[in-house]
Order: C-alpha cells, then sequence, then structure tokens
C-alpha cells in the first residue's frame, strides 16, 4: 500500500465495546459463566474496512510471523498458521498437532481454512489482495505496519491485541521494555555519531535501504546517520552496485542476505564482502553486521522479532573510547 494510502491507526481505531443483545436476555435462558462471553465484540475500523468480532475468540488464526509472534507473547494460542518460512524463534509451532499447517504467506490453502472454522483470522501486506475472501470464512483483521511511524504503528497494533484478548497489562508491560531498549540504544549510537547502510544481498545483487524503508528503523529508532539520503523507499531497496558502497563508506554495514531464508542456504561471504567492500570503514573496522533475516525480512515488528533485532544491534555496536 502506499504511503499516501496509510492512515493514522489513532484515528483510524474506532475500538467500541457493544455488548450483544439477544437469546441472553430471554428469561428462560442462562447467562453463560465466563463474563467474558457474554455477547462482548469489539468493532474496528482498519485500512482494509472495518470488522466486528467476539471478544476473546478461541479459535485463533495467524497468517503473519507478526501476529503469531504478539499472540505468542501474549499466552493465546492458534489453531492455524502458514509454515513455510517460519521462524526457528518460532518452532515450537512447527510440529503437526494441535497447530494446522495452512501453505504459505502468500497462498493459504482456503479449504483447510475452512475446515478450521475459526472465529478470527489475523493478516498482513503479504495477504493484502486476500482480504476479501478471508473475511468470507470468519472475522478477519488486517495488521499494518507503517514504515513512516514504526513505533506507533507497533503500538496501535498491540492495543488491537490488547482490546480483543483482555490483555492490556501485558501489552503495556511490553511496549514500557522494547521502548526503554530502544532509548538506551538510541542514545549510545547518537552520541557516537556512526553512520549506517542497510544492504540487501539477493543472489549476487545488492539493494540499500534508507529510513523510513522496511528496514530503516535502524536510522529512525536505534539512532544511525545515514551513510546516502534519499534512498529509493521500494519494498524490496534500490539497486546499487559494489563502487555505490564503497563511495558511501559506512562506518556500519548492516546485511540482509535473503537467500539464508528464502532459499535456505546462507551466501558465501566472500561473494558479500568483495574487494570494493574491503575498502570500506565499516570492513576495516569489523563493523559488517549480519542481520538475522528471519526478523528482518520474514517477520519484524512483532514483540519477539522487534526485541531481537534491537539485541541484534546492540550486541553489534562498539561505542567510541
Amino acid at each position: 500500500m502506499k504511503n499516501t494510502q496509510r492512515m493514522n491507526w489513532k484515528a483510524i481505531l474506532a475500538l467500541t465495546l457493544v455488548l450483544a443483545l439477544g437469546s441472553c436476555r430471554n428469561s428462560g435462558e442462562k447467562q453463560a459463566t465466563d463474563p467474558k462471553t457474554v455477547g462482548e465484540t469489539l468493532t474496528l475500523e482498519h485500512q482494509l474496512g472495518t470488522v466486528t468480532v467476539q471478544k476473546n475468540p478461541k479459535r485463533v488464526v495467524a497468517l503473519d510471523y507478526v501476529s503469531l509472534e504478539n499472540l505468542h507473547e501474549l499466552g493465546i494460542e492458534v489453531i492455524g498458521i502458514p509454515k513455510s518460512n517460519l521462524p526457528n524463534y518460532l518452532n515450537q509451532y512447527a510440529d503437526k498437532g494441535k497447530v494446522t499447517d495452512l501453505g504459505t504467506l502468500f497462498d493459504v490453502d482456503y479449504e483447510l481454512l475452512n475446515e478450521l472454522e475459526p472465529d478470527v483470522i489475523f493478516m498482513s501486506t503479504r495477504m493484502e489482495t486476500n482480504y476479501a475472501e478471508l473475511s468470507k470464512i470468519a472475522p478477519t483483521i488486517f495488521i499494518a505496519q507503517d514504515q513512516d511511524r514504526v513505533l506507533e504503528s507497533f503500538e496501535e497494533n498491540l492495543d488491537i491485541f490488547g482490546q480483543l484478548f483482555d490483555k492490556e497489562k501485558e501489552v503495556d508491560r511490553a511496549v514500557t521494555r522494547i521502548k526503554a531498549k530502544i532509548g538506551a540504544l538510541e542514545e549510545v549510537v547518537s552520541e557516537s555519531g556512526s553512520s549506517a547502510l542497510i544492504i540487501m544481498h539477493n543472489k549476487g545483487k545488492f539493494s540499500a535501504f534508507g529510513e523510513n524503508s522496511r528496514f530503516g528503523i535502524i536510522h529512525s529508532l536505534f539512532g544511525f546517520k545515514q551513510a546516502v539520503e534519499d534512498l529509493d523507499r521500494s519494498r524490496h531497496g534500490q539497486a546499487v552496485s559494489n563502487e555505490f558502497i564503497q563511495a558511501a563508506d559506512p562506518d556500519y554495514l548492516f546485511m540482509v542476505d535473503r537467500s539464508a531464508v528464502v532459499n535456505k542456504q546462507a551466501t558465501n561471504k566472500e561473494e558479500i564482502e568483495n574487494v570494493l567492500v574491503q575498502r570500506t570503514k565499516a570492513y576495516k573496522n569489523g563493523n559488517v553486521v549480519y542481520l538475522d533475516p528471519e526478523a528482518w525480512y520474514i517477520s519484524g515488528g512483532g514483540i519477539t522479532s522487534l526485541e531481537l533485532m534491537i539485541a541484534e544491534v546492540a550486541d553489534n555496536f562498539k561505542p567510541n573510547k
């Protein structure tokens, strides 16, 4: 979705609790024993539509790993997920059993999904064009990640989970913890004045990513100056050459090896760290950092992956002495 179409979630989310009327009011009928399930619903508007969902749904499907991370961290069970590129840090969902494998992040098995009879479906950008079809099966919630407002949209997305599953306190604790970690990292990085260039390597080709890109939190939240400004904000980055990387000469070179996660085979470092890359300050000072492609490329934006991303950059940062 284009940035001009992105809206402020604080203004978009019309979170209204509605006590459903109906047969429960019949004097001859028993009330549910759990007050959380007495017809209470949550109505919200998101970028793809408006949806009303029963609060505390039991049969939950997550078609993206950001949602799965958040559900896992909040202690919410799921019954179906795509397992094709499941990150190692979510490998407890890999085994067969209660959690059904629904295919890939781009191609869901609709027959299996229908059989699960979910109460709610979570999905994000990779399945955006399938929203209408998914909504025919169950109430479907689109979880957006706004690269212009990374931390704000992270909080707003968590608010959805907190409201829907009565996990507001857990959400508040997670947000507070993550903000503190980001603040500590940003402080030391900003004081150092270090510059960075973010590169994705894919089949022998390089793409560069700047601020407000899918990897832009290195600049916008973590405090690194941009070695090169005004890079193309395309989801797949701006195609660049070895000469471009050498000329940028960043203090830190952050690498995302796409092949390592998509093709399940890491690229030979000699292919990435070629003669021109070796002329950068980053290489000479041992500051070429290979980022976890599962957290950064496959997921990114959930509680688990965001904490991994913060820790990875913090662990590889060398403050000025």
